[in-house]
């Protein structure tokens, strides 16, 4: 072989070499601020940071949790955050009103669910015309799903005309429904396990079962941070994907540290009962899952909701799948 060509493979190689470990270095300096909605459902950034996942793939992560959407924005907005483990809805309605942000990966499936009274005669979403339900903040990404599929889809009911929707939060709607104060509500985990296994509730639509493994939260990302922290930003998914996989390995895998951090007690049923908090994540796993990865139904589904929130009036023009998907990070995330 000819000595210059040789000579200049092995500078190539070389050059290769040093520039991706610069990339790692870089990546091991460079700080991700990250905010999540406290949820069960974003258990996978919990695990991540309490696993020690984002630290052995040499990410510095700066995890901070929220208790709504809209403060998640603001950090967005204010560049105190650089990415969010969010619901899908409010990625897309912020992206309608300037926030040109992109989702990145897929954080789980599942988690939704109508309860009513364990007492009612009320036996599907039909059965609640002209009642009073607790449901979330209008124009919320649980709020999109209860009107524009619950309601209108699967009931046939008018969501302004046919009941009474009463935005309530969901740690209280147990309380209402044990006390018949609403008819029924929209849940989800582990508050519906909760209230179910406390006697008061039963379930007559479990979201799960509708639209199977149907994707809710996801990762997202602003367009600054994608650009000046694409290695970081890689790391961490690569630590996503780890946590996922750990919450999968086994029916109880992350138990205890979610059990810690939702601050999950037992509870006590009508018959004396006691259920703790690994009964209530058992009944919770059974309706929620994690993934990491983002497939062509998921894309579907998030489109369907954007439609909704079309048909709503939440967003005044109609956007397509493909201006909020950028799936290129999670795909390289996944490469050995």
């Amino acid at each position: 072989m000819n000595r210059k060509l040789v000579k200049g493979l092995c500078l190539a190689t070389v050059l290769s070499f040093s520039l991706s470990t610069l990339a790692a270095e870089k990546a091991a300096k460079t700080k991700l601020r990250i905010g999540w909605v406290f949820a069960m459902a974003n258990a996978p950034a919990l695990i991540a940071k309490e696993k020690g996942y984002f630290k052995e793939l040499g990410v510095d992560v700066e995890l901070v949790s929220y208790t709504s959407g809209p403060r998640v924005r603001k950090g967005l907005l204010s560049g105190k955050l650089d990415m969010a483990y969010i619901g899908a809805p409010p990625v897309y309605h912020w992206y309608a009103k300037g926030l040109k942000s992109k989702i990145l990966a897929k954080v789980n499936y599942g988690q939704a669910a109508v309860i009513v009274h364990k007492d009612s005669d009320i036996k599907n979403v039909a059965g609640l015309r002209g009642k009073k339900i607790a449901g979330v903040k209008i124009g919320s990404g649980m709020d999109v799903l209860l009107r524009g599929y619950v309601i209108s889809e699967a009931g046939k009911m008018n969501p302004r005309r046919d009941l009474d929707i009463r935005p309530m939060k969901p740690g209280s709607m147990g309380a209402a429904i044990a006390s018949k104060v609403v008819a029924g509500a929209f849940s989800w985990e582990p508050f519906t396990s909760k209230y179910v296994l406390e006697g008061n509730a039963k379930i007559i639509m479990d979201m799960n079962k509708e639209i199977p493994n149907y994707p809710w939260y996801v990762i997202m990302a602003v367009p600054k941070a994608m650009t000046e922290k694409r290695a970081a930003i890689v790391k961490a998914l690569k630590a996503h994907q780890k946590a996922v996989k750990f919450l999968n390995s086994s029916p109880t895998a992350g138990n205890k540290i979610i059990a810690k951090a939702f601050n999950l007690k037992s509870v006590k049923d009508k018959k004396g009962k006691i259920h703790t908090a690994d009964d209530i994540l058992a009944a919770a796993r059974k309706r929620i899952g994690w993934q990491y990865e983002l497939t062509k139904k998921d894309s579907d589904f998030v489109q369907r909701l954007m439609n909704y929130s079309h048909k709503l009036g939440y967003m005044t023009k109609k956007l397509t799948i493909a201006e909020l998907i950028d799936t290129s990070f999670m795909k390289e995330a996944m490469k050995k």
